[in-house]
Order: C-alpha cells, then structure tokens, then sequence
C-alpha cells in the first residue's frame, strides 16, 4: 500500500496520508496510543489538503467549547476563517473531547503550512460504534469525486455573480 494519495483539484493535487482516515467533513484522523478507557480509541484530527486549499491562508480559528467535553455527532464546535472562507466547525464523530492543539489556536497559519502533522487541531476519545463513521481511504476518495463536484459548482456559481 502506498503512503498517500493524491486527488486532483483542477491543477492542484492534494496529497492524503493513506494510514489516517478521514471524515465526510475533510477532517482526518490519526488513531493514537490507546486510552486508558477499555473499548474506546483517541484520534487525533486536523483538516485535510482538500479543505486547506479550498480555504487557503487560513489566519484565525476560534474554539466554542473546551476539554473534557461531550461531543454529539455534527456539533458546532468552533470556526475558522481564511483568505476565502469563513466556516463553522463540527464534531467529525461523537465522544469526548479530550485536547485542543493550542499552538495552532496561537498561529492559525500552521494549518496552511503544516496540515497533517504540527497543525491537528483536536483529539477526541470514541467507541467503536462512534468511530464507525470514519472512512477508510478508499471511502475518502470517493467522497471527494462528489465533493469536488460540488465545490466546482459552487466555485463556478460564485464567479458569475
């Protein structure tokens, strides 16, 4: 199996480390060393290339709730602001909230330069049936065909405004 893959986005290609998964809201998630928690699993999640690029230049983040904290499937969680956007961030699964990455929080540019590694942004405790969610990444892959679809849509709506 390769390390990554890539996906292209018109002449860009955003490039996916092949041993995380991912989230349909273009978060991955790295599993890391076992909780002390029997039966639940701590990930570790930041945005994609897909959602940096499409962002590009993000220069704040801001953080709605603190750990611990319960986190319910889709939870408004935070925003994010960039050069071309401006998002509200949700939970990619539901569990504990466990970590804020405060380094990022202090230098939001890290996401833009750092996206899968200095620039994750939370970690999360889940069970197995929470962290069912997540894609393999193959799933991912063929999440961001019709994503991409859908942000050349909109892409190409927002130019002829």
């Amino acid at each position: 199996m390769a390390d990554s893959f890539t996906f292209a986005m018109g002449d860009f290609e955003a490039e996916f480390p092949a041993s995380y998964r991912y989230a349909k809201n273009h978060m991955w998630a790295l599993p890391m060393p076992a909780p002390e928690n029997a039966g639940l699993t701590r990930y570790r999640f930041g945005l994609t290339a897909y959602a940096v690029r499409l962002l590009q230049d993000v220069y704040f983040l801001d953080w709605t709730i603190d750990p611990p904290a319960t986190l319910t499937p889709r939870m408004l969680i935070g925003s994010i602001e960039s050069k071309k956007a401006e998002s509200d961030l949700f939970t990619p699964l539901a569990g504990t909230l466990t970590a804020i990455n405060d380094d990022v929080l202090s230098d939001p540019s890290l996401i833009n330069a750092d996206p899968y590694d200095a620039a994750w942004l939370i970690e999360i405790e889940a069970d197995l049936d929470a962290a069912a969610v997540l894609l393999s990444p193959d799933q991912y892959a063929d999440h961001l065909v019709e994503a991409w679809k859908v942000a050349q849509r909109t892409i190409k709506g927002q130019a002829n405004t």
